[in-house]
């Protein structure tokens, strides 16, 4: 086997035709959305990388103090010789469970971006040249195929990007990662918990800017795409908790009254002073909730890791 494979189950066109529908049918309905998929075009990375290393945003950091305290205790617990990691972006800290899974054979990164699956692969194959690599450009929110690697497997889901999924939308996620499944097999999952409100809020309304700029950049991506005149200083960054469904949204709220036209889909979208369109959905979970979402999909949670501070969590499942 070669120790690099690349394996698009994508069609060339599709990140474009969900583009398309995603705003077509986002900027048609009451109230607006956008998926925050869309945020992340080069760009959008960057912004991205520079929220992880603010004051305000703490799931980053907190996420890795637990896999660098705790990876040994998941490559024990979990007997890994696979590890696919869904939505892996460029494997940062993934490299903490590689280094502790000594028995690791194959890895298999998951993620729509080409471009972050080649660049990733070259660094880790520089460092771990006896690691097999097999990625998959694929959505793994629309059904996925899993190539034949060595069990026992680890599918890991990090970052807190489950809370991005609405719940109909993490039941069916979850259901999906259990159909992939056998017994032996294993889900790290990263979840930001409930805390305070206001650190919330700050986490996605930094002082500086640079998430009001990541949260507009969306607007941006549609205009070079979608030939669309969206102004972003028409807009305003906002975050709100909403204590009752127990998550952050981001929002984008129309500083006036205006009209956008978005030639490639034909669509002349308006907006009233003060309309928003929602931009990201971030829920934060307990872990009572955490241990119900797992079972409900027929998986059982058999570890729970938090930091220090208790502000992220990372629970291992196994299969029921």
């Amino acid at each position: 086997m070669s120790p690099f494979l690349l394996t698009r189950t994508l069609p060339e066109d599709a990140t474009e035709a969900a583009l398309r529908a995603d705003v077509l049918q986002g900027l048609t309905r009451t109230p607006k959305t956008l998926p925050p998929k869309w945020f992340y075009d080069a760009r959008g990375s960057e912004l991205f990388e520079e929220i992880t290393r603010l004051p305000e945003y703490y799931p980053t950091r907190a996420e890795r103090e637990i896999l660098v305290a705790r990876a040994p205790e998941i490559a024990a617990a979990t007997g890994a010789r696979t590890l696919i990691e869904l939505g892996s972006g460029s494997s940062d800290k993934t490299r903490h469970l590689l280094d502790a899974l000594t028995g690791l054979h194959s890895y298999v990164p998951v993620d729509v971006s080409e471009s972050a699956l080649t660049g990733a692969a070259e660094t880790l194959l520089g460092e771990r040249p006896g690691l097999h690599v097999h990625a998959l450009i694929a959505d793994f929110t629309g059904g996925l195929a899993l190539p034949g690697t060595p069990g026992p497997r680890l599918v890991a889901f990090l970052g807190g990007t489950i809370g991005n999924l609405l719940p109909a939308e993490r039941a069916a996620f979850l259901a999906s990662v259990r159909a992939l499944l056998v017994p032996g097999d294993t889900l790290l999952l990263g979840t930001d918990l409930v805390k305070d409100e206001s650190v919330l809020v700050r986490a996605y309304d930094d002082a500086t800017g640079v998430t009001a700029a990541f949260n507009k950049n969306v607007l941006t991506v549609i205009n070079r795409e979608l030939g669309a005149d969206f102004a972003p200083a028409d807009f305003d960054h906002v975050a709100l908790w909403d204590p009752e469904r127990e998550w952050i949204e981001m929002r984008l709220r129309a500083r006036r009254a205006l009209t956008v036209k978005i030639p490639e889909l034909d669509l002349v979208a308006h907006f009233e002073a003060g309309e928003e369109v929602r931009t990201e959905v971030s829920a934060k979970f307990r872990q009572d909730r955490v241990r119900t979402e797992l079972a409900d999909a027929g998986m059982e949670l058999s570890h729970w890791w938090t930091d220090e501070a208790g502000r992220f969590a990372l629970s291992l499942a196994t299969v029921v």
